[in-house]
């Protein structure tokens, strides 16, 4: 199955209502970045978190970037989205090694630690709109929840899973946001709070062959579901070497004439992607 959103609404649009199979995005992202298991769990919920918070965009050119940092052995994710769910990002350890958890499971909170995670939303305004919530589990669903509720005034529920594979790659992925509108009602209120503390995690859903529509039935299914529309999710870096020969020019003349006089060529490097990126001398007495 490949990768998509739904986006739907419930009870009378009282509920809004998305969820994601990105099983194949979080796994594409483990293959380029090298993840271990734990860092890919990390990772892979944050990933498809933010497709589904870049699919509530409206504009075609709306970037919306999370930094979750924290004082784990991680060393903080970056991953950013736009309107078409389209994803990528980077780990600062991506190798890390630790534990389980009490639970016995991957320790995704131990790993990131203490500390912000940072939402900036460039929606083509003068100054993007940022703002910085402490983390409180660093388990990242319960963190988003958290900068819904504080930063947007928008109570909602959001469910993210990711579970490996024993060779270590990703076997399934994904997860939901649901968010009350500010007319909901203290019914409709009562009902989801009820379904969410009796639902089952969203990777053992999934594995029981559940899509992403199956899983919002399976949530407010009973509030009257109405799916409005599906769009594809993916993991993609829009680097090329034009956009890394702009930034090689903006470092200015003194940068540059410093690189030719080491007689050497320079490698660039995309952190989304891992693409390398070579420029020989002459390329860069060109660009000076």
């Amino acid at each position: 199955m490949n990768d998509y959103i739904v986006r739907a609404t419930a009870a009378d649009d009282q509920i809004r209502a998305y969820a994601i199979c990105s099983t194949q995005l979080v796994e594409k992202a483990r293959q380029i970045h090298n993840t271990s298991p734990v860092a890919t769990a990390a990772f892979g919920r944050l990933l498809s978190g933010a497709a589904m918070m870049g699919s509530m965009m409206k504009g075609e050119n709306d970037i919306l970037t999370i930094m979750m940092k924290g004082d784990g052995p991680i060393g903080g994710i970056t991953v950013t989205a736009d309107s078409k769910a389209n994803v990528k990002g980077y780990v600062g350890n991506p190798g890390i090694v630790i534990p389980p958890n009490y639970l016995g499971k991957l320790d995704v909170g131990g790993a990131i630690g203490y500390g912000t995670m940072t939402v900036i939303k460039d929606l083509g305004m003068k100054e993007p709109y940022s703002s910085q919530v402490s983390l409180t589990t660093s388990e990242v669903a319960e963190d988003l929840t958290y900068y819904f509720a504080s930063s947007e005034q928008i109570p909602s529920a959001v469910a993210l899973g990711v579970l490996m594979e024993k060779n270590n790659t990703v076997k399934q992925a994904g997860g939901f946001i649901l968010q009350l509108m500010p007319f909901a009602s203290e019914n409709v209120i009562t009902f989801l709070e009820k379904k969410i503390e009796s639902l089952d995690s969203v990777t053992n859903l999934m594995e029981q062959g559940k899509t992403p529509e199956d899983i919002l039935k399976e949530v407010v299914g009973e509030l009257g579901l109405k799916i409005n529309d599906t769009i594809p999710a993916a993991y993609r870096c829009n680097c090329s070497r034009e956009r890394v020969t702009k930034a090689l020019i903006s470092i200015g003349k003194k940068e540059l004439t410093e690189m030719i006089n080491e007689g050497k060529k320079i490698e660039m490097n995309c952190n989304f992607c891992n693409t390398n990126y070579e420029f020989e001398i002459d390329e860069l007495k060109a660009l000076l």
